[in-house]
């Protein structure tokens, strides 16, 4: 029927087939070409049913990205999946890989479903801001209850094919040729004499089910967890109406509901979000004929919270990973560390005694460099200290066999000077991993000026096995996360001077949309990580970059974060809540007295201002360095390290948003009122007055 979808006949079954690569993606050729393959088969008389099928790795995943921002073309999916539902011989969607989004619009439009027991299915529209538009919000609470169709919609998350098959969304699964499979289960349905199955029609699923209650506790659950988020409430709203309006009413609400998303402005920052991850990997000036190296084996050095977690990843991705330490017991802490987080996975129910056992199993300790021979890359997680950091890389130098990665999870210091430790630069990199390591999706690829191409290219390799979201990052004080971050703390921290508290500056910042506070993420890192860079900055910075005191103070009182159950807050033993420190007070106003500032009361809007426009202002001076290679790498970052939200699109995103002439009028306040932080980066200053975005870039 045309280049994308054909149709042929076996027998009295039209088949039906899908072949767009790389996904199947629901392009207009797709949609044309499904309208007419139906209609084509509904008119033939020798044709008793049709068998949906697609071609490639995968049945449809969703929407076509190339379609995205573009005026949409006729045939709309809601026309096609809508004609596919009203046909009046049975139709079977054969399911493998995933059907996402609008791929699962049209399969739930077929009368019945079969899938690979490997494939998954799910609605992720939410994670762009938008809500499903075919028919989704609709047809599948009529297959699995109002209840749970709201907790796949509102989370997007797509589930298993065993999972779906007991949630009644598919009817079997199948092992072997889908075509074949798909023809069989056709010819089974009309010898039993089942015809046209029309999920629209069904209410089995809607009927004596307490289904108010059940929107009421999802609307309460997302005002609570997602607070600031625009489609979540509207996904309620639109499964609300497909029980309390007839099928017609209920798709036309949906449409509206759809529409509303559609022209927010989360959806454009979410969906900037989802361009910018898929960019951040590539590298510019990178060969697309650099080789990579194989990599089957790892190190870590040292077997701490972080250089555990590292080890666990490679676990986690099975490859085997020894894990060095200074002596036999610190060796098997780190073991037992390992296996304790395996063991609280297992207690959430998200892994099995079998398969702790198996990555465990990839996992062993050592304490002599020379047992680091043989493997491919090592990781270096040890304590941020330039001289622990030589001894490492020399021992390195010394035992790993030619070809080896040398990484280090170094998160500030010069990757160059540790490079220069070894006789082989060209193969040293940085793997900045966050914490914890095994769950942050974040993965900084440090780039120094001698990492060869094939290292950097294994490299950002090494972080796709890894499932991160890896980002390519130059050398500097901190690199691209940890030199914002800097200026995000130092600013709240004057805040506090000024006369804010740690609850009302969190309290504005996570209403803002951040996941947490600066001085929850404060307490939480410990007050000594912060403290230890300040104090070597102090040896470095000229007069009038002045400091914040609000650390010393604190550090002096012994009150160094959770580690030592206070902080900017108190903590009781053996719990994370935080809770007013009352000690506080009196070292914010001894703090104010000695920097000669009255304290006073400070708005939202300023609280926000000093700390995401000096966010914005070091991002600009890091794109002008070359450090990050695009304005959205740095949204990328922010948004997976450091719990940015992602309606917000990321700090230069939201720059972009509220306009550059904006934000760089108010940091030229901000310089003559606070001095030389607030220097306006020389591109920022450019864009504005140009009247250009980061984007254009």
């Amino acid at each position: 029927m045309s280049d994308v979808v054909t149709l042929e006949r076996h027998g009295a079954i039209a088949v039906v087939r899908v072949n767009n690569p790389p996904v199947n993606a629901l392009g207009i050729a797709v949609r044309e070409g499904l309208q007419n393959s139906f209609n084509a088969a509904e008119a033939d008389p020798a044709v008793k049913a049709i068998v949906l099928v697609c071609e490639g790795s995968t049945f449809m995943a969703g929407a076509d990205i190339k379609e995205f921002g573009k005026p949409p073309k006729s045939p709309g999916l809601p026309e096609v999946v809508n004609g596919i539902e009203a046909g009046t011989k049975p139709s079977v969607a054969v399911i493998h890989g995933t059907a996402l989004g609008g791929g699962l619009e049209v399969a739930v439009s077929c009368h019945y479903r079969i899938a690979l027991k490997s494939a998954k299915v799910g609605l992720p529209e939410v994670k762009l801001g938008l809500l499903p538009g075919a028919g989704g919000t609709q047809r599948l609470p009529r297959l699995v209850g109002v209840a749970k169709a709201l907790d796949m919609i509102v989370s997007g998350d797509p589930i298993s094919a065993s999972e779906a098959l007991e949630l009644g969304v598919v009817d079997a699964l199948i092992e072997g040729d889908l075509t074949a499979a798909g023809i069989a289960y056709a010819e089974q349905l009309l010898a039993e004499g089942k015809g046209a199955r029309r999920t629209g029609e069904r209410t089995d699923k809607l009927d004596g089910v307490d289904n108010a209650a059940a929107v009421a506790a999802k609307r309460a659950e997302v005002s609570k967890k997602t607070p600031g988020l625009f489609s979540p409430q509207r996904c309620v709203s639109a499964v609300e109406a497909a029980f309390t309006l007839p099928l017609a009413e209920g798709l036309k609400r949906e449409r509206e509901l759809f529409g509303e998303c559609l022209v927010s402005p989360q959806r454009a920052a979410l969906v900037h979000a989802f361009f910018s991850e898929r960019q951040a990997s590539k590298i510019d000036d990178l060969p697309k004929d650099t080789p990579v190296r194989e990599i089957n084996r790892a190190g870590v050095i040292g077997g701490g919270t972080m250089g555990v977690g590292i080890a666990i990843c490679f676990a986690n991705a099975g490859i085997p990973v020894k894990i060095l330490e200074i002596s036999s017991e610190a060796r098997d802490k780190a073991l037992e560390r390992a296996r304790d987080t395996y063991g609280m996975s297992v207690k959430r129910g998200s892994l099995t005694e079998d398969a702790l056992e198996k990555r465990m199993a990839l996992i062993s300790g050592i304490t002599d460099y020379a047992d680091l021979n043989d493997v491919d890359v090592v990781v270096e997680a040890v304590f941020e200290d330039m001289g622990v950091k030589q001894k490492v890389f020399e021992a390195l130098d010394a035992n790993c066999k030619p070809g080896a990665i040398l990484a280090s999870n170094t998160s500030s210091l010069d990757l160059n000077a540790i490079a220069a430790f070894t006789k082989r630069p060209e193969d040293v990199v940085g793997l900045h991993f966050f914490s914890p390591a095994n769950v942050m999706r974040l993965l900084e690829v440090v780039r120094g000026a001698k990492t060869s191409f094939e290292v950097l290219a294994t490299a950002m390799a090494i972080g796709k096995k890894l499932k991160k979201v890896s980002v390519p990052v130059g050398v500097c004080d901190g690199f691209v996360g940890n030199r914002m971050v800097f200026q995000y703390g130092r600013e709240s921290e004057f805040l506090l001077e000024e006369g804010g508290t740690p609850d009302q500056i969190d309290g504005v910042l996570r209403k803002f949309g951040l996941a947490m506070g600066p001085f929850a993420m404060r307490d939480l890192s410990g007050l000594d990580i912060g403290l230890a860079i300040r104090t070597r900055q102090r040896q470095t910075l000229p007069a009038e970059f002045k400091l914040p005191t609000i650390l010393d103070k604190m550090a002096e009182a012994g009150m160094l974060g959770q580690k030592t159950g206070k902080g900017f807050y108190l903590y009781e033993k053996g719990s994370r809540a935080p809770l007013t420190n009352p000690e506080l007070p009196a070292i914010l106003e001894a703090a104010s007295k000695q920097q000669g500032i009255e304290r006073r009361q400070l708005t939202d809007e300023y609280i926000i201002e000093r700390t995401i426009y000096a966010l914005i202002n070091e991002g600009a001076k890091i794109l002008e360095e070359g450090i990050a290679q695009r304005s959205s790498d740095i949204d990328v970052i922010y948004l997976n390290g450091y719990g940015f939200p992602a309606h917000q699109g990321g700090p230069m995103f939201y720059a972009d948003s509220i306009g550059l002439d904006r934000v760089y009028a108010r940091i030229c306040e901000f310089h003559q009122q606070h001095g030389a932080w607030w220097k306006p980066a020389p591109l920022l200053e450019k864009l504005a007055k140009e009247g250009r975005k980061f984007a254009d870039l």
